[in-house]
């Protein structure tokens, strides 16, 4: 037989299909049928360690998530070029009408890693990457010159400063700031640490992070 997709894929579609499909069976036929209602949208990393679904422990259709390298929101931007993250934010508001945005970034960001090292030699010739992290040069710049803090530090720090960065970014789009001040959407930040699987998140007050779990 040929096969068009790794073994790992097809053993784990395998193991799908015999444990978890029979339970799910009914909720994901209600699904097609009447489509998904999520109330809350999850912007994260496409980190492969960094899986909401995994993290939050949600069945199908319980959260609606939009992934890219550091979790970034760029600001509203409407200039005809294409805006995958602002595209999903978009029908997250419009259609789906969710009424919670959680920004989750993560520890060992690679993205947040690359906005601390802007001398290192771009991956590609294209440097896709190089450019989408340049959304945080200013504040990268100032956390990378910090010689009082060691590296592991500044890359923390970085990391949750671009959870703060996206929230503000979020708040540029017109739609956001309106279901916003009417109450109909709440905004909110977290980071996980990949090692403890520890989650912290963010005081929309002060931005100031907690462990979610402190008896934990």
């Amino acid at each position: 037989m040929t096969k068009f997709l790794p073994d790992h894929l097809l053993n784990g579609y395998r193991a799908f299909v015999d444990k978890r499909l029979p339970q799910e069976r009914q909720r994901m036929r209600q699904l097609a049928e009447a489509g998904q209602s999520p109330k809350t949208m999850v912007i994260a990393c496409c980190d492969s360690r960094a899986a909401p679904e995994t993290i939050f422990d949600t069945a199908p259709g319980e959260i609606f998530v939009v992934r890219n390298v550091a979790n970034l929101v760029p600001p509203h931007s409407p200039d005809g070029e294409f805006h995958s993250t602002s595209a999903a934010l978009e029908f997250a508001l419009h259609a789906l009408k969710v009424e919670h945005v959680v920004v989750l970034g993560h520890g060992g960001c690679g993205g947040i890693h690359a906005a601390l090292s802007p001398a290192a030699e771009p991956l590609s010739p294209g440097d896709f990457i190089g450019k989408w992290m340049s959304l945080l040069d200013p504040v990268a710049r100032a956390v990378g010159a910090n010689d009082h803090m060691t590296a592991n530090e500044r890359q923390a720090a970085l990391e949750r400063i671009a959870i703060r960065y996206s929230i503000a970014n979020l708040r540029t789009f017109p739609a956001v700031e309106k279901l916003e001040s009417e109450g109909a959407l709440s905004l909110h930040g977290a980071w996980v640490d990949i090692r403890s699987g520890e989650l912290w998140v963010m005081n929309p007050e002060t931005g100031d992070f907690s462990r979610a779990l402190a008896d934990a």
